[in-house]
């Protein structure tokens, strides 16, 4: 059990169905798809890659003062609104005489995953090397660097999410940083509730972004393990299905409040749910090799042990689920051998892989969940897998009952992470 009582108090959500709570909770109930063509120029449309894209979050509304938007990539911005959005959830002041948390006892902890240049920023630099139609690297260090924005290394660091915020909102507590795909959001939640744990803060602002469908990330796009184009992008991912055929890269970001219960409830703030329980396991393997699925065994495990809880008690697991077939088999079957029929979801097949922005996103669908009582269904799943032996939720949202839910999230080289949440008020 977690020595102190760690709850969610608000959160935000920027994702390709939806920027608000409203729009993305109806949009995953509909079992409607943010996939596409992305909005990349190219020689021939044909060749336009598919991903999931955020719409207008208008970060200048958010951005004080808004010159500092010249050193922020969409990634940080992302990152920069959902956590604007998540404090005004949580009706948290974080400035003047009504601040609701001292600064000192604030703190943050954020996924980011690497953050892809903008090749338009570097242009002019490369075409101060070109000399009669021929690329001089000598140059690079003379002509080429006079031509590159000072502060343009601060645009593309991946700590810098977490210190945008950590700016805006004056928080002078702990700060940190993870990096772990898929995993990184959770990994980032778990960090802040054992920061909260020891005493170092009252409050955390905790979540994750990631933009894959950066020109970067689309150069070696089948690194990815991603689904081959289709007509209509929108049937791709097929997450547990019988006809999946790998996953979809997107962007997004998602952002929590965390609080010790104590001080959530002196302020009055509302309580969405309690952190009950988590792990995090590692199972490492050689490139030749793959991870069998013992290490999301291991965490689903040891996540209920440390929640103080047994499988029957689970009411639905909301999985990583990405569509690709080897991904998914062990997935399912460690969910299987744990938890036996539970009710599975996942999120993938509305927007595909979010990169590190991924957990926050799906975390932001199991706390919607908790409010309407239903398990949204998983969009492009319509036979499940023989070799996926799990109880998937599709076609239609299911109802649930029982008051915890399990969130996972795996990376390609082995970690699995597990967060239990209780909806208890």
């Amino acid at each position: 059990m977690i020595n102190k009582e760690v709850v969610l108090t608000g959160f935000g959500v920027l994702s390709p169905v939806g920027i608000d709570k409203e729009s993305f909770r109806n949009a995953l109930l509909e079992n409607r798809s943010g996939i596409g063509f992305l909005n990349i120029e190219t020689s021939d449309d044909s060749l336009r890659p598919m991903g999931s894209e955020v719409p207008d979050f208008r970060a200048k509304d958010f951005v004080k003062p808004r010159k500092n938007i010249k050193v922020m990539s969409r990634d940080i911005l992302l990152a920069f609104v959902s956590a604007c959005h998540a404090s005004a959830d949580a009706g948290l002041v974080t400035e003047g005489d009504a601040r609701t948390v001292e600064p000192e006892r604030l703190g943050v902890v954020f996924g980011s995953d690497l953050i892809g240049a903008e090749v338009d920023m570097l242009l002019d630099a490369y075409r101060a090397g070109i000399r009669d139609g021929q690329y001089h690297f000598d140059q690079w260090g003379i002509d080429a660097m006079n031509e590159i924005f000072p502060l343009w290394m601060l645009k593309f660091l991946p700590n810098m999410p977490a210190c945008q915020i950590a700016i805006g909102h004056d928080a002078r507590g702990p700060s940190n940083s993870v990096t772990l795909c898929r995993a990184s959001s959770l990994a980032a939640i778990i960090e802040a509730v054992r920061t909260i744990e020891r005493g170092a803060a009252d409050v955390m602002i905790a979540g994750g972004c990631g933009n894959r469908v950066n020109q970067d990330f689309q150069t070696r796009i089948k690194s990815y393990f991603t689904a081959p184009r289709q007509n209509d992008p929108s049937r791709v991912p097929r997450p547990f299905d019988a006809d999946r055929c790998g996953s979809v890269l997107g962007e997004g970001a998602g952002a929590f409040i965390l609080e010790r219960r104590d001080f959530a409830e002196a302020r009055g703030a509302t309580i969405y749910a309690t952190i009950r329980g988590f792990a995090e396991t590692h199972e490492p393997h050689l490139h030749q090799s793959r991870p069998t699925g013992e290490a999301i065994r291991r965490s689903i495990r040891l996540a209920l042990q440390h929640a103080g809880l047994t499988a029957d008690e689970i009411g639905f697991v909301n999985a990583d689920g990405t569509g690709a077939e080897y991904d998914d088999r062990i997935e399912a079957e460690a969910i299987q051998d744990v938890l036996g029929n539970v009710p599975v979801t996942s999120n993938k097949g509305n927007f595909g892989d979010l990169g590190s922005g991924t957990g926050a996103v799906e975390l932001a669908s199991v706390l919607l969940s908790f409010q309407d009582g239903q398990i949204p269904p998983t969009h492009n799943h319509h036979q499940t897998a023989t070799d996926c032996p799990i109880n998937v939720v599709h076609g239609k949202p299911a109802a649930f009952a029982k008051p915890f839910a399990l969130k996972l999230n795996q990376t390609r080289m082995g970690r699995s992470f597990a967060l239990i949440l209780e909806n208890k008020k």
